[in-house]
């Protein structure tokens, strides 16, 4: 049998793309992202009995590009998205299901794009939505901590999808933030909160969405529960370290070349603990200029 490790990776992250298309498109070393293209991979799984992919796609194993994994043509609604996910065992928590149900991806990409594909979608800006298994994914990493009444921080929320996930899962007495630097994504993912199930929490006040250098984090709104940061980090960065609670998560790609998506646990003493789920690809956490120049 072919060896697997070869061919799977993580991939749809925001602002990435899987390793192998990432070696295929760079110039001059800037991705350069070319969103559900036809399957690079299909010469090489014809034929291929797969093994059991419930084993694969789980613990810290990488993830296939589902739109691999079945016909995108099918993919017509959010329901039949999330059950796919399931089908393959990206998800298994039911509150995560359900609340990828509840928040339609449709209204968080834009016009005339696959909106239930698995994989990245341009948002503009050198920017992507991620794929619907890395938010998949992200979610169940930070489930525990995305209780009733939590407060949870995402860093790089682009379009808003997964930060009004987080606000339908800590629920009106909680706090979901999103911190974006390019201010006419911030708009634009109002906007499309507004459509969604979760624009009860944007009026109340429970979810709200700011302009800002999310390497700062939010203080005003901190401690976190759960943080969830959407760029690759060289090192930990430190405000974001500070602003989590003792007992809270935060999910990060850290790395350069070579990335980790790091599960970042702080104990009730502060002390922290360390652990990664599996290799990504991200463009860097960095400036609104040097992002837009990218």
């Amino acid at each position: 049998m072919m060896n697997l490790s070869s061919t799977m990776n993580a991939s749809g992250c925001r602002y990435c793309v899987s390793p192998l298309k990432q070696l295929l498109h760079t110039t001059n070393h800037h991705l350069r992202f070319r969103p559900c293209s036809p399957s690079l991979f299909s010469s090489s799984f014809n034929n291929l009995k797969l093994p059991n992919f419930n084993l694969l796609l789980t613990s810290n194993s990488f993830f296939f590009t589902m739109e691999h994994l079945w016909d995108r043509s099918g993919m017509n609604t959010n329901k039949k998205m999330v059950e796919h996910l399931q089908q393959y065992g990206v998800i298994s928590s039911e509150k995560v299901a359900r609340v990828m149900e509840t928040i339609d991806r449709a209204l968080f990409v834009p016009d005339k794009t696959p909106a239930y594909a698995d994989c990245p979608q341009e948002i503009g800006y050198n920017a992507t939505i991620s794929a619907p298994h890395m938010h998949a994914t992200c979610l169940q990493l930070l489930e525990e901590k995305l209780q009733p009444g939590m407060h949870a921080l995402d860093v790089g929320s682009g379009t808003g999808y997964l930060t009004a996930c987080f606000a339908m899962m800590v629920g009106p007495q909680g706090r979901a933030i999103g911190v974006e630097h390019i201010p006419e994504l911030v708009a634009s993912s109002i906007n499309n909160i507004e459509k969604s199930a979760a624009a009860p929490l944007l009026k109340k006040g429970s979810l709200s969405m700011h302009v800002g250098d999310g390497r700062e984090g939010w203080p005003e709104c901190a401690p976190y529960d759960a943080i969830h940061v959407g760029a690759a980090a060289p090192e930990m960065p430190q405000a974001l370290l500070d602003q989590l609670k003792p007992g809270g998560r935060m999910v990060i790609p850290v790395g350069n070349i070579f990335q980790d998506l790091k599960v970042v646990d702080k104990n009730p003493d502060g002390s922290i603990s360390i652990r990664s789920e599996s290799s990504v690809r991200y463009v860097p956490l960095t400036s609104r200029d040097a992002q837009l120049q990218s």
